[in-house]
């Protein structure tokens, strides 16, 4: 059984679906399972769907219309009969998300959010099976919602691992080509939950985990494991092979290749993750197992943009210990702040969060109560594995640097 994944850049236009189904006949794709994202950039439409919903009302309905109509030029280049049954079966999708947002009576965001931005890929897998099928591809498609089961913490929910597990084993075919969907889960009412942006991946993996599957692929527009991205670094080179630990420690920092949560499960079952160019699928790219011997020797970059530094100090000049590191920890998990870096002195205290929730300034508020606080909004955290001297020296040219952390492997720097 294999598990293999596909990102929304591998589907954002018919050329991308017809390219999938290359993929598959010259790989195989028997006893597989594949999981598809959102085409193209849609879950960035869909939430500009959800920000209207609740802040622009008189535009809800131009920004449905815009995600509806990137779908329909998709399904005319692949289905010329527009009386084709994909048409009706996304029309109903679309159907179903208007009957949500005009019956919903929950000002919940997170929860309208969760229930409203998993149609992108519910419409995606129904474009890509109707056209595997039309082709000779013969494939089932499931909703993985009927599968991977979570709490219901909206927008990040943690897997329910038994329930999950009990689900595939009892209810999973593994005889047939399967698709289903990535990032997506149900809570114990059934409402929709997701698993965190970028969640596809892990989605292969918990099916992989579950299944016992010989491997994972995960299709990207990148021939596989860089050293660092190259949106932003020259000369970025690829790494054909690393350990899980070393995998785990670039998801952590931040590398947007391999999503944080994926790589523990493979890890587990020692199920190899492979990462593949979905343009030129016979190349080997990178495959990520266990070993230390595989971590690389070359130093790895990674960038976060529009982060938050905020430096506290305590207003009577008093050292801050760990009653006041408990409390300001606790106001970050209040506010739903993703950490990134904490460096403490004795009077200060300073932290680099990404403000996943848009809840800054309440936190800010909440901390004014009992601190000195500064904030640098809109800085970007850099990180590099396996630094030296002039990797570092080069970085910070030309850059104002807020905060530098250096461990044995690993050095952290906050600019502006």
């Amino acid at each position: 059984m294999r598990v293999f994944k596909f990102g929304g850049a591998s589907v954002k236009d018919a050329e991308g679906v017809k390219n999938l189904a290359t993929v598959l006949k010259t790989t195989g794709y028997d006893n597989t399972l594949v999981v598809v994202s959102a085409m193209g950039k849609t879950t960035n439409a869909m939430e500009r769907v959800i920000k209207n919903y609740f802040e622009n009302k008189p535009e809800l309905q131009s920004s449905i219309h815009d995600v509806i109509k990137y779908h329909n030029e998709i399904l005319m280049d692949l289905f010329e009969n527009e009386q084709h049954q994909v048409y009706g079966a996304v029309k109903s999708y679309f159907d179903e998300l208007n009957r949500f947002l005009k019956s919903n009576k929950s000002p919940d965001y997170n929860y309208v959010y969760d229930q409203t931005i998993g149609f992108g890929e519910l419409i995606s897998t129904t474009i890509v099976s109707y056209y595997l099928n039309e082709i000779g591809l013969s494939n089932q498609w499931i909703d993985v919602r009927e599968f991977i089961k979570t709490d219901n913490y909206y927008r990040r929910a943690s897997v329910n691992w038994e329930l999950t597990q009990e689900k595939i084993t009892t209810g999973f075919n593994t005889s047939k080509l399967n698709l289903t969907q990535g990032f997506l889960g149900s809570d114990a009412n059934n409402f929709t939950t997701t698993l965190g942006r970028e969640g596809s991946d892990y989605t292969a993996a918990i099916f992989a985990y579950c299944l016992n599957a010989d491997s994972v692929t995960i299709w990207k527009d990148v021939p596989g494991v860089l050293n660092a991205d190259p949106r932003y670094f020259e000369n970025a080179q690829l790494i054909h092979q690393i350990s899980y630990r070393e995998a785990i420690e670039l998801a952590f920092y931040g590398a947007t290749v391999i999503h944080p949560k994926t790589l523990q499960p493979m890890q587990r079952k020692e199920i190899p993750l492979y990462v593949k160019s979905f343009l030129n699928p016979q190349d080997k790219g990178t495959c990520v197992s266990k070993g230390r011997s595989l971590d690389p020797e070359i130093p790895c970059f990674i960038v976060k943009k529009n982060q938050t530094l905020i430096s506290l100090s305590s207003l009577d000049f008093s050292y801050i210990v760990e009653e006041n590191i408990s409390d300001i920890f606790s106001l970050l998990h209040l506010y739903k702040m993703k950490v990134d870096v904490i460096q403490n002195s004795a009077i200060s205290f300073s932290v680099c969060i990404d403000n996943l929730y848009d809840n800054l300034e309440k936190l800010l508020q909440h901390l004014k109560a009992k601190f000195n606080v500064t904030s640098y909004e809109n800085v970007s955290l850099y990180t590099i594995r396996h630094y030296n001297e002039t990797v570092i020296k080069e970085l910070e040219k030309d850059k104002t640097v807020l905060l530098k952390q250096l461990t044995r492997e690993t050095v952290q720097i906050v600019t502006k």
